[in-house]
């Protein structure tokens, strides 16, 4: 039987953990489908805080302007998204600090052209969400890029020539535009949407449903 191709239109933040969430759900769900569905995901950028200065900022500090969320209301989320992380395989760290990640985009579109761009997501994911680690410094970066198989002297001058500036802003106007407020949205086939970090189940019923009347 032929493999039934799939378009998927991942549009996430490094900095979001529900993307950690919704990636690993995701690639279980792909896991289960098996060989009935030829996938080609494709990373696509959002900024959760887009003026976040280079220096970074207090999490409990951030949520609570942001969000007006109490010290303990965010203890508690944070309790829930570790949960549903252990839940997929994804084990949250501290996560102490929000940075910006516009560098990190621009490195994930440049991954897309070298055919390593859902690896390097998933890379930046651990980096910062499991490991604590800055995803605006390029030491943090360029050492994700080396661990996934990309070369890391190419990675560096990408980042530090601001290549691929103008093709991220374009792309987040584009989904904005489309509507999406939130991340992860997971566009399947440029027609169906499954928001949010969801269940493997989820995601396997859309795309089984997706792929039968495709038929």
């Amino acid at each position: 039987m032929t493999a039934q191709p799939l378009e998927i239109d991942f549009v996430s933040d490094v900095a979001c953990p529900w993307c950690a969430i919704g990636l690993s759900s995701l690639q279980q769900a792909l896991a289960r489908v098996g060989d009935d569905v030829d996938a080609r995901v494709v990373m696509h950028p959002f900024e959760l805080n887009p003026e976040m200065t280079p220096e970074g900022e207090d999490v409990i500090e951030y949520l609570g302007k942001k969000y007006g969320r109490t010290p303990e209301q965010i203890a508690e989320t944070q309790a829930m998204i570790r949960e549903r992380g252990a839940a997929v395989g994804f084990a949250f760290g501290a996560r102490t600090r929000v940075h910006n990640t516009f560098d990190a985009h621009r490195l994930l579109h440049w991954a897309g052209i070298e055919g390593k761009q859902v690896p390097l997501k998933a890379a930046l994911l651990q980096a910062y969400h499991g490991d604590e680690k800055d995803p605006s410094d390029h030491d943090v970066l360029v050492e994700a890029a080396r661990s996934v198989g990309l070369d890391a002297e190419r990675a560096r001058a990408v980042l530090e020539s601001g290549q691929f500036a103008d093709e991220v802003r374009a792309e987040e106007h584009e989904y904005q535009a489309m509507g999406i407020q939130s991340v992860p949205a997971v566009i399947f086939n440029r027609r169906y949407l499954v928001s949010g970090g969801q269940p493997p189940e989820v995601f396997e019923q859309a795309i089984r449903q997706i792929v039968a009347e495709a038929k």
